[in-house]
């Protein structure tokens, strides 16, 4: 995906050019829906909460301040918009991002035990307490650091510190027969 030009974006967005917003919206919407969903498992709740991170981007339009990428940024919004609901909900759901395992050759056998491997991760993501996953995805998917992490999550830097460290353990142990000792 070509990354739009920050500074030209960011012009075209103090100048109201409501044009930028559609190239932003035709760009980014499927990652922000993509990035949603992995919290918010319902696919319409996905598409209207997309389309409230593009209209929370365009009012913001005239202070905006981005000092990453605009899909970085996007995505973080997205991110911010599915914590929002679910703690709104007081219910924390996450999966592994399947991009998260590195992908193989095509071939029959490998795309086999490539398959077996996500599902076996996949298995001990969902094995782990809530908000132990809830801190692994946040840290391992989404890069935030652990404050930020802390911060959405309304606790503790040192919490969060516990919760990654007991889900890389947990991980590791479960995962011993697939990883490269």
């Amino acid at each position: 995906m070509a990354e739009l030009d920050l500074a030209d974006t960011l012009k075209r967005l103090r100048q109201n050019d409501k044009t930028i917003l559609h190239e932003l919206f035709e760009l980014y919407y499927l990652p922000v829906c993509q990035t949603i969903f992995r919290y918010i498992k319902e696919k319409p709740l996905t598409e209207d909460m997309a389309q409230n991170v593009f209209i929370r981007f365009w009012e913001k339009r005239q202070t905006i301040q981005i000092n990453s990428s605009i899909s970085a940024y996007l995505r973080r919004m997205a991110v911010n918009e599915a914590l929002a609901h679910l703690r709104k909900q007081k219910v924390y759901k996450e999966e592994l991002d399947p991009n998260m395992v590195r992908e193989v050759d095509p071939g029959a056998e490998q795309q086999y035990l490539h398959g077996e491997l996500k599902e076996k991760v996949q298995h001990a993501i969902d094995g782990l307490p809530t908000k132990c996953r809830m801190v692994f995805q946040l840290s391992r998917q989404d890069g935030l650091t652990y404050k930020e992490i802390a911060d959405k999550m309304e606790i503790s830097v040192k919490t969060v510190e516990n919760q990654m460290s007991k889900a890389l353990r947990v991980l590791r142990s479960e995962l011993k027969p697939y990883l490269n000792a």
